[in-house]
């Protein structure tokens, strides 16, 4: 018989913990294997099975219901914090219509026409970043490589000029914790909303200039975009630029870091993409499924609603573990092991259903130059240090704190 007590659930799935957000996975493998779909002590549920969350994101009957679920864990007061209220108007935590409306007029930047029309300009952001360190033997991949790749992208998209980047980091990183099962200490909460207010500052200029002289950016097709004679407001811009940067670029340094990671970790499979390059596009879905950039989503159920064994009732709020569903052995062969050949991956990484990441393409695009790059020009490239690497504090967004790396020169 399996033990059902709350101590024992809150041991198996304990996102307060630092081992937990280490290494997830072990008990990842215990709740599926005991409870896969699990009420927790903190009173919502959790799904880890790939048939289980593939269904929850699909099916109409769960919404994001983002306001009741703030409100239920938080209070009411909440959104008296500038950087939850403005999450209010993201399209990532809307239900239809709202989400439909935003989601189709902010589409209109992420075509599949204009995303592979990107390759040239982040093959180009590649060359630049590997000319400045090859001839040195070694580099802190995620500073120098994992996270200025993506943050130049996102920020051409976006248009905002050079010399104006540097002062999105901080809140850049500090959006990954709003969106946490875990409370912000008064401390994050005051960072986050402080980087909020100069991101709102600095967007609305921006929106202005845009307004004024348009440019080939996406800020311009932003402020422009109308469907049915619907625009965005002055606050749905803003979030959702906020929203774009963050998305745009964190989990895609956590792609390329968690990827190099398993890839260099994992003895010969370096080896095995460098020789077989055609490879690379299906590491790249290897490398979303084995170490997943996002770890979990939330749905809360819009009436009663059967998920495998249990019923999630009406109003009740479910997590959604992606890198558990990317570990499913009912789904995955040895879902442990990291195969740079695997076939048919097919990650819960970019979410599903009408949430499905829009900047899915824009990712694997940025992982396959990169990493067809560094193939090619650092051939023996190996990890630059011993012992286990670092993971950063939190546990939705899933990346590294830094990763040494060395090679013969």
């Amino acid at each position: 018989m399996n033990d059902q007590s709350p101590s024992n659930s809150q041991a198996m799935f304990n996102p307060f913990s630092p081992e937990f957000v280490r290494n997830p996975y072990p008990s990842f493998h215990m709740l599926r294997a005991s409870q896969p779909t699990m009420k927790t002590p903190l009173g919502f549920w959790v799904a880890t099975r790939y048939e289980d969350v593939a269904q929850i994101l699909k099916d109409k009957r769960f919404g994001k219901g983002f306001e009741a679920r703030t409100i239920q864990r938080y209070g009411e007061q909440i959104f008296q914090n500038p950087a939850y209220d403005s999450m209010r108007n993201w399209m990532l935590t809307q239900d239809p219509p709202d989400h439909t409306r935003l989601r189709g007029l902010v589409s209109k930047a992420f075509t599949a026409r204009r995303i592979e029309g990107l390759r040239p300009q982040i093959q180009a952001l590649v060359d630049e970043l590997l000319d400045g360190v090859v001839g040195r033997g070694g580099m802190e991949f995620i500073r120098e490589f994992a996270y200025p790749l993506p943050v130049n992208v996102i920020c051409d998209m976006l248009g905002i000029p050079a010399e104006d980047r540097a002062r999105f980091e901080v809140g850049g990183k500090m959006s990954g914790r709003l969106i946490d099962p875990t409370p912000l200490t008064p401390e994050e909460l005051q960072s986050s909303n402080e980087g909020f207010l100069e991101q709102a500052d600095y967007f609305k200029e921006l929106f202005a200039a845009r307004r004024a002289e348009p440019q080939d950016d996406l800020t311009t097709v932003l402020v422009q975009a109308e469907e049915a004679g619907d625009r965005l407001s002055e606050d749905e811009l803003v979030g959702n630029m906020i929203l774009l940067f963050g998305a745009g670029h964190e989990t895609t340094v956590n792609l390329l870091g968690n990827g190099m990671l398993a890839l260099l970790s994992t003895p010969g499979q370096y080896e095995k993409l460098r020789d077989n390059p055609d490879l690379i596009p299906g590491a790249i879905e290897e490398m979303l499924r084995f170490d997943s950039s996002v770890q979990m989503t939330g749905r809360a159920a819009f009436e009663d609603v059967q998920v495998g064994d249990v019923t999630i009732g009406k109003g009740e709020h479910v997590l959604c573990l992606l890198g558990a569903a990317n570990r499913d052995p009912e789904q995955f062969e040895d879902p442990d092991d990291f195969r740079v050949d695997r076939v048919n991956v097919r990650p819960m990484s970019f979410g599903g259903g009408i949430h499905f990441c829009l900047g899915a393409q824009l990712a694997r695009v940025e992982g396959e130059v990169a990493f067809r790059s560094l193939l090619q020009r650092l051939p023996n490239l190996r990890l630059g240090f011993e012992g286990d690497a670092d993971f950063k504090p939190t546990f939705t967004l899933r990346g590294l704190t830094g990763l040494p790396l060395a090679w013969d020169v």
